[in-house]
């Protein structure tokens, strides 16, 4: 196993994240109609076990989609070590109602790395999680921090890390959400309340703020500690996780 001091070294400048998204209007109804119609014509496609409208599917998925959903919280969190090199994690929730003060918060945490030094680690990062986010901030007229310039580039050339990615051993088809991933590794952390496409329905229904956050917390420690037992350095001890105001 290697030692802590050269984990020290190699997880400078990294930076985990996870996104909450939601659908972006409480029901497909609300919507704008150019949307609407998109929307009905993409729903088209879906298939599952059940037959739902297109307003069934809406409430179901559209958080998935960066088109038609919404971030509504990021957990951040970043490790850094105690003299005895013992790693303690800190982890920041950014949540609000209103996306461009939330993205706006997020590319000023972003900017506070060296350009073109910060790793960013997220489990389906690369297929959700970081495109989600350049969606959105393109959407929301925000620019693309260089972390997130990652349009067009070879995949060896984009420094981020992903969970699911090192489970896949190049399995593409192999989808293993992350309160999975961490039972099969033997991680010790909290199962999840939900998965990702009741969010909507907990923002919307209940609009309880402090399950969502929990929630995201708990997603933020599990993917810390997960990452860390993939790659073989030692787990962060329940005493050395700090949230940050």
């Amino acid at each position: 196993m290697p030692q802590p001091v050269s984990w020290k070294r190699r997880l400078k400048n990294f930076l985990f994240i996870d996104l909450k998204t939601v659908a972006g209007e409480p029901s497909l109804l609300s919507v704008d109609p150019r949307l609407q119609r998109q929307w009905e014509e993409k729903s088209r496609y879906f298939k599952h076990d059940d037959e739902l409208s297109p307003a069934g599917w809406y409430d179901r998925r559209a958080s998935f989609f960066a088109e038609f959903g919404k971030i509504i919280c990021i957990g951040v969190g970043g490790l850094f070590f105690d003299d005895d090199d013992k790693p303690h994690l800190k982890v920041k929730l950014l949540s609000n109602d209103d996306e461009v003060p939330l993205l706006t918060e997020f590319l000023a945490i972003v900017d506070r790395y060296p350009p073109g030094e910060l790793t960013l680690c997220a489990h389906n990062g690369k297929e959700f999680d970081f495109p989600y986010l350049c969606r959105r901030l393109m959407a929301n007229g925000l620019p693309l921090p260089p972390a997130l310039q990652i349009s067009g580039k070879k995949p060896w050339d984009i420094p981020h890390r992903d969970t699911l990615e090192y489970w896949q051993f190049g399995d593409k088809r192999h989808f293993v959400p992350l309160d999975l991933l961490a039972a099969v590794l033997n991680v010790p952390t909290r199962p999840l309340e939900w998965t990702g496409d009741r969010t909507s329905e907990v923002y919307y229904r209940e609009h309880d703020w402090p399950r969502i956050e929990k929630y995201a917390r708990d997603s933020m420690v599990m993917l810390v500690q997960v990452y860390l037992k993939m790659v073989g350095a030692p787990l962060v001890a329940d005493e050395h996780i700090v949230m940050s105001d």
